[in-house]
């Protein structure tokens, strides 16, 4: 059962980071980003990696948090 809420958690999840990566790239360019006025020193890929992870990260824990509230009090408490 807890391998299933996993693929609940992380498969949509997956898919969310993968719509964001395309929709947040195709309209910037990773050369033209700063961090705190400094020119990120990675080429494009990385960038790419980067932010495809953090998009995950955040999409994990937004399905998990879902999951969470829709569990019951004697589910939550066991």
């Amino acid at each position: 059962m807890l391998a299933q809420r996993w693929m609940w958690i992380v498969w949509p999840a997956f898919l969310v980071a993968g719509l964001l990566e395309m929709l947040v790239f195709a309209f910037v360019d990773p050369q033209d980003l700063n961090w705190f006025g400094q020119d990120l020193d990675l080429s494009r890929q990385a960038v790419y990696t980067l932010a495809f992870f953090a998009f995950w990260a955040l999409a994990v824990l937004s399905s998990a948090l879902t999951l969470l509230l829709g569990m019951t009090s004697t589910e939550v408490n066991r």
